[in-house]
Protein backbone atom coordinates (compact mmCIF):
# COMPACT_ATOMS: atom_id res chain seq x y z
CA UNK A 1 0.00 0.00 0.00
CA UNK A 2 1.01 3.42 -0.74
CA UNK A 3 1.50 5.83 2.20
CA UNK A 4 1.02 8.99 -0.45
CA UNK A 5 -1.42 9.24 -3.21
CA UNK A 6 -1.61 13.00 -4.03
CA UNK A 7 -5.36 12.69 -4.37
CA UNK A 8 -5.60 15.27 -1.65
CA UNK A 9 -3.40 18.13 -2.88
CA UNK A 10 -6.31 19.98 -4.20
CA UNK A 11 -8.08 20.25 -0.95
CA UNK A 12 -10.73 17.24 -1.71
CA UNK A 13 -10.35 14.05 0.37
CA UNK A 14 -12.09 10.27 -0.21
CA UNK A 15 -15.48 9.36 1.81
CA UNK A 16 -17.39 6.22 1.40
CA UNK A 17 -19.44 7.30 -1.10
CA UNK A 18 -17.30 10.32 -2.98
CA UNK A 19 -14.94 12.92 -2.66
CA UNK A 20 -15.57 16.20 -0.33
CA UNK A 21 -13.57 19.01 0.68
CA UNK A 22 -11.33 18.34 3.35
CA UNK A 23 -12.92 20.76 5.88
CA UNK A 24 -16.49 19.19 5.42
CA UNK A 25 -18.06 18.53 8.75
CA UNK A 26 -18.33 15.30 7.89
CA UNK A 27 -14.05 14.89 7.64
CA UNK A 28 -13.98 17.48 10.99
CA UNK A 29 -15.97 14.69 12.66
CA UNK A 30 -14.33 11.98 12.03
CA UNK A 31 -10.92 13.31 12.37
CA UNK A 32 -11.44 14.43 15.87
CA UNK A 33 -12.33 11.04 16.67
CA UNK A 34 -9.69 10.04 15.15
CA UNK A 35 -7.73 12.50 17.17
CA UNK A 36 -9.49 11.30 20.47
CA UNK A 37 -8.10 7.70 19.64
CA UNK A 38 -4.51 8.64 19.16
CA UNK A 39 -4.78 9.98 22.70
CA UNK A 40 -6.60 7.26 24.16
CA UNK A 41 -3.06 5.44 22.79
CA UNK A 42 -1.71 8.39 24.71
CA UNK A 43 -3.48 7.19 27.97
CA UNK A 44 -2.80 3.59 27.64
CA UNK A 45 1.42 4.24 27.18
CA UNK A 46 1.36 6.40 30.49
CA UNK A 47 -0.24 2.60 32.55
CA UNK A 48 1.19 0.59 34.58
CA UNK A 49 -0.10 -3.11 33.50
CA UNK A 50 -0.07 -4.24 37.23
CA UNK A 51 -2.47 -1.08 38.33
CA UNK A 52 -5.05 -0.82 35.29
CA UNK A 53 -4.58 -3.78 33.83
CA UNK A 54 -8.61 -3.71 33.18
CA UNK A 55 -8.68 -0.08 31.98
CA UNK A 56 -6.40 -0.68 29.16
CA UNK A 57 -8.34 -3.66 28.23
CA UNK A 58 -11.68 -1.12 27.95
CA UNK A 59 -9.64 1.53 26.41
CA UNK A 60 -8.12 -0.83 23.88
CA UNK A 61 -11.43 -1.62 22.93
CA UNK A 62 -12.56 1.58 23.08
CA UNK A 63 -10.13 2.28 20.27
CA UNK A 64 -11.20 -0.39 17.97
CA UNK A 65 -15.13 1.00 18.51
CA UNK A 66 -13.33 4.63 17.77
CA UNK A 67 -11.97 3.10 14.38
CA UNK A 68 -15.85 1.62 13.45
CA UNK A 69 -17.29 5.19 14.71
CA UNK A 70 -15.10 7.08 12.04
CA UNK A 71 -16.26 4.46 9.75
CA UNK A 72 -19.51 5.10 10.00
CA UNK A 73 -18.95 8.73 10.03
CA UNK A 74 -16.94 8.54 6.81
CA UNK A 75 -20.43 7.39 4.65
CA UNK A 76 -21.61 9.63 2.45
CA UNK A 77 -23.91 9.71 0.56
CA UNK A 78 -23.82 5.65 0.46
CA UNK A 79 -26.39 3.37 2.93
CA UNK A 80 -24.27 0.58 4.55
CA UNK A 81 -24.70 -1.36 7.88
CA UNK A 82 -23.47 1.02 10.60
CA UNK A 83 -20.78 -0.33 13.63
CA UNK A 84 -21.48 1.83 16.46
CA UNK A 85 -24.94 0.40 18.02
CA UNK A 86 -26.78 0.93 21.35
CA UNK A 87 -24.86 -2.14 23.04
CA UNK A 88 -21.83 0.21 23.19
CA UNK A 89 -23.03 2.74 24.59
CA UNK A 90 -24.87 0.38 27.56
CA UNK A 91 -21.56 -1.32 28.03
CA UNK A 92 -19.46 2.30 28.41
CA UNK A 93 -22.46 2.71 31.29
CA UNK A 94 -21.72 -0.25 32.92
CA UNK A 95 -17.85 0.63 33.07
CA UNK A 96 -18.65 3.90 34.05
CA UNK A 97 -21.01 2.58 37.56
CA UNK A 98 -18.20 0.03 37.72
CA UNK A 99 -15.38 2.35 38.11
CA UNK A 100 -17.03 5.14 39.78
CA UNK A 101 -17.65 2.35 42.33
CA UNK A 102 -14.01 3.21 43.18
CA UNK A 103 -14.26 6.73 43.54
CA UNK A 104 -14.98 9.23 46.27
CA UNK A 105 -18.28 10.92 45.90
CA UNK A 106 -17.91 14.65 44.33
CA UNK A 107 -19.55 17.66 46.17
CA UNK A 108 -17.54 20.44 43.77
CA UNK A 109 -16.35 20.04 40.29
CA UNK A 110 -12.78 19.02 40.12
CA UNK A 111 -9.59 20.18 37.89
CA UNK A 112 -8.24 17.87 35.52
CA UNK A 113 -4.97 16.81 36.58
CA UNK A 114 -3.76 14.60 38.91
CA UNK A 115 -1.11 11.51 37.94
CA UNK A 116 0.10 11.34 34.24
CA UNK A 117 -2.56 8.70 33.42
CA UNK A 118 -5.26 10.70 34.79
CA UNK A 119 -4.07 13.41 32.84
CA UNK A 120 -3.94 12.11 29.21
CA UNK A 121 -7.42 10.89 30.45
CA UNK A 122 -8.83 14.23 30.95
CA UNK A 123 -7.56 15.27 27.34
CA UNK A 124 -9.25 12.32 26.09
CA UNK A 125 -12.31 13.75 27.24
CA UNK A 126 -12.39 17.36 26.24
CA UNK A 127 -11.24 16.76 22.82
CA UNK A 128 -14.41 13.52 22.99
CA UNK A 129 -16.43 16.78 23.84
CA UNK A 130 -15.12 18.69 20.96
CA UNK A 131 -16.25 15.49 18.85
CA UNK A 132 -19.39 14.90 20.11
CA UNK A 133 -20.22 18.64 18.90
CA UNK A 134 -19.14 17.98 15.42
CA UNK A 135 -21.17 14.75 15.15
CA UNK A 136 -24.11 16.79 16.61
CA UNK A 137 -23.53 19.55 13.85
CA UNK A 138 -22.82 16.89 11.33
CA UNK A 139 -26.13 14.82 12.43
CA UNK A 140 -28.21 18.14 11.56
CA UNK A 141 -26.94 18.57 8.82
CA UNK A 142 -26.33 15.22 6.99
CA UNK A 143 -27.51 11.79 6.97
CA UNK A 144 -25.81 9.67 9.64
CA UNK A 145 -25.46 7.21 12.31
CA UNK A 146 -27.22 8.80 15.01
CA UNK A 147 -26.05 6.54 17.63
CA UNK A 148 -22.13 7.73 17.17
CA UNK A 149 -23.72 10.81 18.93
CA UNK A 150 -25.06 8.88 21.27
CA UNK A 151 -21.46 6.97 22.28
CA UNK A 152 -19.23 10.11 22.32
CA UNK A 153 -21.38 11.83 24.97
CA UNK A 154 -21.58 8.24 27.08
CA UNK A 155 -17.50 8.28 26.56
CA UNK A 156 -16.46 11.48 27.58
CA UNK A 157 -18.14 10.39 31.11
CA UNK A 158 -16.16 7.06 30.60
CA UNK A 159 -12.68 9.14 30.81
CA UNK A 160 -13.69 11.45 33.45
CA UNK A 161 -14.43 8.49 35.67
CA UNK A 162 -11.33 6.70 34.68
CA UNK A 163 -9.38 9.29 35.15
CA UNK A 164 -10.59 9.87 38.82
CA UNK A 165 -10.10 5.95 38.80
CA UNK A 166 -6.48 6.72 37.80
CA UNK A 167 -6.24 9.01 40.73
CA UNK A 168 -7.55 6.74 43.67
CA UNK A 169 -5.76 4.05 42.47
CA UNK A 170 -2.25 5.73 42.73
CA UNK A 171 -3.64 7.93 46.10
CA UNK A 172 -3.55 11.19 44.48
CA UNK A 173 -6.66 13.16 45.42
CA UNK A 174 -8.65 15.46 42.68
CA UNK A 175 -8.21 18.37 43.25
CA UNK A 176 -11.54 20.49 43.65
CA UNK A 177 -12.85 23.61 42.17
CA UNK A 178 -12.74 26.40 44.69
CA UNK A 179 -14.07 29.58 42.77
CA UNK A 180 -17.86 28.51 43.22
CA UNK A 181 -20.23 26.86 45.32
CA UNK A 182 -21.06 23.07 45.83
CA UNK A 183 -21.98 21.83 42.47
CA UNK A 184 -23.93 18.96 42.62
Amino acid sequence: MKIYTRTGDEGKTGVIGGRVDKDDIRVEAYGTVDEVNAFVGEAIMRMDPRLHKDLIGALTEIQHELFDAGGDLAQAGKTRKYKVNDAMTRRLEKWIDQYDKECPSLGQFILPGGTPVASALHICRGLTRRAERLVVRLCREQDTNNEVRRYLNRLSDFFFVAARTANVRSHVKDVEYKRNRPGF
